[in-house]
C-alpha cells in the first residue's frame, strides 16, 4: 500500500509538471506563482470557537484564544498534533510513560489526549496520537474553561483547551496531491479534494487522506500513519447541516520512551538519535469517529443547534519504560508491559442562541450536553531486565509476569462515565458593544463507575454535581483594542488511580500495588483569575495576559492502613501565576512574524505536613519563548525563507526540587518555492528541525511522579523534511 500511494502521488505530480502550458505566458505564470505564494502563507487566526458562546473574534471575548490555520499544517508537514502545538509559546509537549501518547503542558497544567476537543465536543478525538492532516485548524484556548466547554472527561485541561476543526469545502475548488519525506526514511503521500455543488454552492464535499511510513530520525524508531476523512455540508438561507466521518490508524515500533530516574540525579543526555527502547515495544492505534451538526435560524436574531459525535477506538500495545539506577554509568532496567484498550465514546449537545436589543444588547445562550465514555482494558506487567542508557541492550520480551489482571484478548470494563450539564449565559453589550459583560452558569453532574478488570464486576460508583460560574468583562476603548478580565473555574472528574506505582520514599522496591487502584476520586474544582489586553490591527495582532490558577494536587503516597501498598489521592494544591504574550505581525509586505513567550511561577502549597511546601511544581518551565519568521524574497518571486527558534527555561525534575533540567534552545530553518508548471502551482518545501542537533532533556512532566522520582523526555534529533504539492 505504501508503494501504491507514493506511486500515485509521484505520477500525478509528474503529469502536472509535464502538461503543456497551453499558451501560458510569463505574465500568467507570475500571477499563478504570486497567488499560490500568498495562499501558502502560514497563518494564525485571532479567535475561534468559544464552546457555548460560539465563534468569536479574539477582541470580543474575555479569554485568550487563537487558531493555527491549515496552511501551517501543510507547510510544516507535522507527524503529530504535538508538532503543530510546538508553534505556541504557552505549550510544551511530553509523553506518557512507556507508550506513544502525547501530553501537553499549558500554563503549567497537563492536557491529556483524552481531553482534546473536536468541533466543540469532548471524547471524539483519538486519545493517544493525532495525525494533523484531517484538520483545517488547531485552536488553543488558554486558561480554565469548565463553563465554556464543560469538564474535560479525562480530568485535565485546567490550564487550557485544544480543539480541532475538521476540514470543510471552501468557496474555491481544491485538488491537491502532496508527496513528503522525513529523515531517515519516512515517506508518504496525501490527497485533498473539495468541491461545492448546486446553483448557489449550497452543497459542499471535502475528501482527504494521507499515508506515511518509515523510520524517523531517532535510530530504528518506525512510524506508520493512515488517515482518511470526508466532510459533507449543506446550507440554505436559514439551515446548515454538516456530516463528518474519519478513520485513523497509527503504528509506532521501538518508540524511544521517557526515562525514569529515582534518586534525583539527572543523567547526561544520550546521543541525539540514540534509541534506548527495545525492539519488541510497539503501539497500534485504530480510531473511527464521526460528527453531525444541524443549525437552524428560527429568526434573524435566534438560532437553535444540535450536534453529536461518536468514537470507536482500539489500542494494542507492548510498552517498555526505562529506569536509570546509576546516572554516571547509565545502568538501567527495562520494564515491559502489555496493555490493550477499547474505547467507546458518544457526545451530544443542543442549544439556543439569541441576540436582543440595540442601545443595550443581550446575547443569550441556553442548552445542555451529555457525554458517555466507556473504557475496557487489561494489563500484564513483565519482569524487568538490565540495560544501559548509553549502550542499550536489546532483548526479547520477558515471559514472566509480575503483576497481571484481565483478559488481554478480550478486555473487561475498567470504567464507565456519564457527564450531564446544562448551561445559561448572557453577554450584555453597552456603548455599541464596546463594553461586553459576560455572566454564566453551568450545572454539571458527573457519574463515574469503576470495575474490576479481572472479571468486570462493579467496584465503585461515584456521582457528584457542581455549578461552575463565569464572569468576564471586555472594554474596547478603540475598535481594534480591547482590555479584558475574567473569573472562571475549572472542573475535572476525579482521576482514576493507577493499579500500580513506585514508592517515592523507596523506589528500589519496584512496582507496588495501589490500594484504591482503578477507583476514581471525587471531582476537583480550580479557580482562575485573569486580566489582559489585545490589539487587532491589520499588520499587528497581539495578546497579553496575567493569570493565577489554583488546583488540588493528586499523586501516589504510602497507604498508612495497608503496609506495602500505595494510595492515590489529593495532597495539597498547585498554584500557578504567570504572564503570557503572543504576537503575529507583518512589519512590511512579505515578512511575517509569529512569536511570544510566557513566564510561570508554579508552586506547591498546603502540602501534607509541610513537606515540599513552596517547592516548584514538577515539569513546569519557568519561562518559554518562541519565534517564527517567514520572508518572501522580493528579488526572487516564489521563494520564501522560514525559521523558528524555540527556547524553554529550567524546570524542576522532581517534587523535592533536588534536580532541575537545563534550559534548551532549538533552531529550525527551511524554505518554500512556488513555481508554475502546466498552468498549475507546484510548491516545493524543505526544512531542517534542530539544525544544530542539540542533545537535551525537553520535559520532566509526569502526572504521577512524586518525591525524587522524575520522568525525562529527550528532545528530537536533527530532522530533515521535504515535500512537494501540486494544485490542479
Amino acid at each position: 500500500m505504501k508503494v501504491n500511494c507514493l506511486q500515485l502521488s509521484a505520477l500525478a505530480i509528474a503529469a502536472a509538471l509535464a502538461t503543456p502550458a497551453h499558451a501560458q505566458d510569463d505574465t500568467s505564470d507570475n500571477v499563478i506563482v504570486v497567488t499560490a505564494q500568498r495562499e501558502n502563507q502560514t497563518e494564525v487566526i485571532a479567535g475561534g470557537s468559544l464552546g457555548v458562546l460560539g465563534d468569536k473574534d479574539a477582541l470580543d471575548v474575555p479569554f485568550v484564544v487563537r487558531t493555527f490555520d491549515e496552511s501551517l499544517i501543510l507547510n510544516q508537514q507535522p507527524l503529530t498534533l504535538g508538532e503543530v502545538l510546538e508553534n505556541d509559546p504557552s505549550i510544551r509537549t511530553t509523553y506518557a510513560f512507556g507508550n506513544a501518547a502525547e501530553q501537553f503542558v499549558i500554563r503549567g497544567f497537563p492536557l491529556f489526549g483524552d481531553d482534546i476537543g473536536m468541533n466543540g465536543l469532548y471524547g471524539i478525538t483519538p486519545r493517544q496520537l493525532v495525525a494533523p492532516e484531517l484538520y483545517s485548524g488547531v485552536q488553543v484556548l488558554n486558561g480554565a474553561n469548565a463553563f465554556l466547554n464543560g469538564a474535560a472527561p479525562g480530568g485535565t485541561g485546567i490550564g487550557g483547551n485544544v480543539s480541532l476543526q475538521l476540514k470543510r469545502a471552501g468557496d474555491r475548488p481544491l485538488s491537491r496531491l502532496t508527496a513528503s519525506y522525513l529523515s531517515n526514511s519516512h515517506v508518504g503521500g496525501s490527497a485533498d479534494f473539495a468541491r461545492r455543488f448546486g446553483a448557489d454552492g449550497q452543497f459542499g464535499v471535502r475528501v482527504n487522506g494521507a499515508y506515511r511510513s518509515g523510520d524517523v530520525a531517532v535510530d530504528e524508531e518506525f512510524r506508520r500513519t493512515m488517515v482518511g476523512g470526508a466532510s459533507f455540508d449543506w446550507s440554505t438561507d436559514n439551515l446548515r447541516v454538516t456530516l463528518d466521518g474519519a478513520y485513523q490508524r497509527y503504528e509506532v515500533d521501538r518508540l524511544r520512551p521517557q526515562v525514569v530516574i529515582r534518586n534525583g540525579v539527572i543523567p547526561e543526555v544520550p546521543e541525539a538519535d540514540l534509541n534506548y527502547g527495545p525492539s519488541f515495544a510497539s503501539t497500534e492505534l485504530r480510531d473511527i469517529f464521526g460528527l453531525a451538526r444541524i443549525e437552524y435560524d428560527v429568526a434573524d436574531n435566534a438560532m437553535i443547534y444540535v450536534t453529536g459525535g461518536a468514537l470507536d477506538g482500539n489500542e494494542e500495545g507492548t510498552y517498555a519504560g526505562i529506569t536509570v539506577s546509576d546516572a554516571a554509568t547509565g545502568a538501567a532496567t527495562i520494564s515491559p508491559s502489555i496493555i490493550p484498550a477499547r474505547i467507546n465514546n458518544e457526545a451530544v449537545e443542543a442549544g439556543l442562541r439569541v441576540k436582543l436589543g440595540e442601545a443595550v444588547t443581550h446575547e443569550f445562550n441556553f442548552g445542555g450536553n451529555m457525554n458517555w465514555q466507556q473504557f475496557r482494558t487489561a494489563f500484564d506487567f513483565r519482569s524487568a531486565y538490565a540495560t544501559n542508557l548509553y549502550d542499550p541492550i536489546d532483548a526479547p520480551l520477558p515471559l514472566t509476569s509480575t503483576f497481571a489482571s484481565g483478559d488481554l484478548d478480550n478486555p473487561n470494563l475498567s470504567s464507565r462515565s456519564v457527564q450531564l450539564s446544562a448551561f445559561a449565559s448572557d453577554t450584555i453589550g453597552f456603548w455599541g458593544d464596546r463594553i461586553l459583560l459576560t455572566g454564566g452558569l453551568r450545572m454539571q453532574e458527573i457519574t463515574q463507575k469503576s470495575y474490576n478488570v479481572a472479571n468486570g464486576d462493579l467496584t465503585s460508583r461515584l456521582s457528584t454535581a457542581a455549578i461552575t460560574p463565569v464572569i468576564g468583562l471586555v472594554v474596547k476603548p478603540y475598535n481594534l483594542i480591547s482590555l479584558f478580565a475574567n473569573r472562571i473555574e475549572g472542573l475535572k472528574p476525579g482521576a482514576r488511580a493507577p493499579v500500580s506505582g513506585i514508592d517515592p520514599d523507596n523506589p528500589d522496591a519496584g512496582q507496588l500495588p495501589v490500594s484504591n487502584g482503578g477507583q476514581a476520586l471525587a471531582p476537583a474544582r480550580s479557580v482562575q483569575y485573569e486580566v489582559g489586553g489585545k490589539i487587532g490591527f491589520d499588520r499587528l495582532q497581539a495578546s497579553l495576559a496575567l493569570y493565577t490558577i489554583k488546583q488540588p494536587s493528586t499523586f501516589l503516597a504510602l497507604d498508612p492502613d495497608r503496609p506495602g501498598q500505595l494510595r492515590f489521592g489529593r495532597y495539597g494544591e498547585q498554584r500557578n501565576r504567570g504572564i503570557e504574550l503572543f504576537v503575529t505581525a507583518q512589519p512590511f509586505d512579505g515578512l511575517r512574524l509569529i512569536g511570544g513567550g510566557s513566564v510561570v511561577d508554579a508552586k506547591l502549597k498546603r502540602t501534607p505536613g509541610g513537606v515540599n511546601e513552596g517547592n516548584d511544581a514538577l515539569g513546569v518551565p519557568d519561562y518559554t519563548l518562541n519565534a517564527n519568521v517567514e520572508w518572501d524574497l522580493p528579488f526572487m518571486p516564489g521563494l520564501t525563507l522560514t525559521g523558528r527558534v524555540i527556547h524553554t527555561g529550567e524546570q524542576a525534575a522532581n517534587v523535592t526540587n533536588t534536580s532541575y533540567l537545563d534550559d534548551w534552545t532549538t533552531l529550525d530553518l527551511g524554505a518554500r518555492y512556488v513555481l508554475a508548471a502546466g498552468g498549475a502551482p507546484v510548491t516545493l518545501r524543505f526544512g531542517v528541525d534542530n539544525v544544530t542537533d542539540e542533545r537535551f532533556w525537553s520535559s520532566s512532566y509526569s502526572a504521577f511522579a512524586s518525591g525524587d522520582t522524575a520522568r525525562l523526555l529527550q528532545g528530537r534529533p536533527r530532522t530533515f523534511r521535504g515535500s512537494v504539492s501540486v494544485d490542479f
